[in-house]
């Protein structure tokens, strides 16, 4: 992929102020993928995209640069954005399987060490995200990494037992990707994974108020943009944080989208070991979202 480094006028915030900006270009398959140092010539530039693929990248983009002037203190002594690292599967699931709009959004907490960590796909434990999704591509390495969380992209031995139950499900329930993506996406409230010294993975819920309230605001802003660039109807969050976030974003900005919650596949949750597959079912069909996945 390509980069090139041109120059675009945007129009600053006092009337007739009016400022040049470095932007870089990378070529992808579709779309001029831009970045910039300000946000907000990101969004400027975002509104005139069409594509949903591209919109929903460019919102990940914007997402990226807010979360980098972030800083994070104790217990938090590393931090990986796999948007970064391993942007390039990343981008392949999403400009394979988010073409269109989706009634029902499934939504995360954030990135697991062993699997979206390691494959920039949302529960993306390796073997199921290379022999059902059909998603690959180049990883590299988080700036500073811990030496017991290395990042070995697709070459990953580990797997991760939630991304296995998830996707398992799904592709035993759908049969065929298309089958599931024909109606609906698969994404996470925030991209970053957060160690402690010893290489803990600890969830934003472990992140001290202030710092944690930052993270979750710019989150918020980020997943309320994707639910309307692709008409969400139904907002499924995986987990009682997920549905608990998405129900608070909605409601700050007065978004009209229902959201719902389907139990957590980790094996950290007891009643996850004693058949998470029939109780998510069970909890699908209650929802009426069911039909929308078996053809």
């Amino acid at each position: 992929m390509c980069r090139d480094i041109v120059k675009v006028t945007v129009k600053r915030d006092n009337p007739g102020e009016t400022g040049t900006v470095a932007v870089q270009i990378s070529r992808s398959s579709q779309m001029d993928l831009i970045t910039s140092e300000h946000p907000s010539d990101v969004s400027a530039i975002t509104s005139a995209v069409q594509d949903p693929a591209d919109r929903f990248l460019q919102v990940e983009l914007e997402l990226n640069l807010k979360l980098r002037n972030l800083v994070f203190q104790d217990p938090v002594k590393f931090v990986y954005n796999p948007l970064l690292y391993a942007w390039a599967p990343h981008e392949k699931y999403v400009r394979t399987y988010c073409q269109s709009e989706k009634q029902v959004l499934f939504l995360g907490m954030n990135p697991g060490p062993f699997g979206m960590a390691q494959t920039g796909v949302p529960f993306g434990e390796v073997k199921h995200v290379l022999s059902w999704l059909q998603i690959e591509g180049h990883v590299s390495k988080p700036e500073v990494e811990h030496p017991k969380r290395p990042i070995r992209g697709f070459e990953c031995p580990q797997s991760e037992v939630s991304g296995a139950r998830f996707w398992g499900f799904f592709k035993s329930l759908c049969g065929q990707p298309e089958t599931f993506f024909n109606h609906c996406f698969v994404h996470n409230h925030c991209p970053l994974i957060f160690m402690n010294h010893s290489g803990k993975n600890l969830t934003p819920t472990d992140l001290p108020k202030v710092q944690r309230d930052t993270l979750l605001e710019v989150c918020d802003e980020a997943l309320c943009q994707v639910i309307k660039i692709l008409g969400v109807k139904l907002v499924i969050g995986v987990g009682r944080f997920s549905e608990q976030r998405a129900r608070k974003a909605l409601m700050a900005e007065g978004i009209d989208v229902a959201v719902k919650g389907i139990m957590h596949p980790s094996p950290r949750n007891p009643q996850a070991n004693k058949g998470w597959e029939s109780v998510v079912r069970a909890q699908l069909q209650e929802l009426g979202v069911l039909h929308l996945l078996t053809g």
